[in-house]
């Protein structure tokens, strides 16, 4: 499959109905007043295993036959897709193994052991966890479900999309986190195989932003994974990508990048202003907004992905601290 269409979308969302959470969409007032126009915050951080990867590990896991889920299944992971994939593989009885790198914080790995996913620490990079992966693919039989170049994964996670368009009709942007960007090809595909005139912008960091490089050079490319507020957006996306390259090239209208402070921003105004706790992946919406990275006409729709934060972290980042002055940030 070379591109994922609103059919297969309609088709995963009634494939994991009852497995996940339909979040709810809700107005903000003070980014509303910010901005000159209506501001939607989708509340998907406050999905099931904390992000919205669930809705793609749920469609794989779905789609795979009584032979290959008999197998168990593995993945790379910069944590929240693992904690997904070992949730969804929990309740159908499946043995899972999750490959990360050194770079993934502590509480993402804790999150993951108590769901009795098999932990491999591997490298320093997403890269290096892959290579582990294959192995195990090779070795042991395993079924790799990637984090985001599958079409049940972008499918999966489309079905975000489709609840956006349905709770917000008259959306004119749509602004979502980019990384591997199996969510950001998911819900563009969705949100405007519905609404065609709706913009659909990703947003990443400074640090590491495999897409937004790949883009610019027109072809995948290989970029130096770096400690960063938005530790889930970390990672390339393959330089054999099949699928979520093309799609985030032909589907999204712009990339935005942060620096750290501005992602900072955007946690203590999740915090203080919107009583939302998000980790870093899941405020850059936000935090493009508030730093004025985005000037938009219309209503706006924001997907807070993710609330899988370290909360010492987190605490020091709220009180103040810039993340030059934070120790540890991934």
């Amino acid at each position: 499959m070379t591109e994922v269409t609103l059919q297969h979308i309609r088709a995963a969302r009634d494939r994991i109905a009852g497995k996940v959470e339909q979040t709810v969409t809700a107005l903000s007032l003070g980014l509303s007043e910010h901005l000159g126009e209506p501001v939607y915050l989708k509340l998907e951080h406050r999905q099931t295993t904390g992000s919205f990867k669930l809705r793609g590990a749920s469609n794989a896991i779905a789609t795979l036959s009584p032979e290959e889920k008999s197998r168990g299944v593995v993945a790379a992971s910069t944590g929240n897709h693992g904690r997904a994939l070992a949730h969804a593989a929990k309740l159908e009885g499946l043995r899972a193994v999750i490959c990360m790198s050194r770079l993934v914080p502590e509480n993402k790995l804790d999150a993951i052991r108590r769901l009795g996913a098999e932990i491999r620490i591997v490298g320093n990079s997403q890269d290096d966890a892959q290579q582990e992966v294959e192995r195990l693919v090779g070795e042991a039989g395993l079924v790799m479900l990637p984090p985001f170049d599958h079409p049940d994964v972008v499918a999966g996670q489309g079905t975000l999309g489709l609840e956006i368009i349905e709770q917000v009709s008259d959306a004119a942007t749509v602004l979502v986190p980019l990384s591997g960007g199996g969510l950001a090809s998911g819900v563009a595909a969705a949100v405007k195989g519905v609404s065609p005139r709706t913009k659909v912008i990703g947003v990443s960091m400074t640090r590491g932003a495999a897409m937004k490089a790949s883009l610019d050079a027109g072809r995948p490319v290989l970029v130096e994974e770096l400690p960063t507020l938005a530790d889930s957006l970390g990672g390339g996306i393959g330089l054999d990508n099949r699928l979520t390259f093309a799609m985030c090239r032909d589907l999204l209208d712009d990339v935005i990048l942060l620096s750290e402070d501005e992602i900072a921003a955007g946690i203590r105004h999740a915090y203080e202003q919107e009583r939302e706790i998000v980790e870093g992946a899941g405020s850059v919406g936000i935090a493009a907004l508030v730093t004025d990275k985005v000037r938009a006409k219309g209503p706006v729709v924001l997907i807070l992905s993710g609330r899988n934060i370290d909360m010492t972290l987190h605490r020091r980042i709220v009180c103040g601290e810039t993340p030059s002055t934070v120790e540890r940030v991934a």
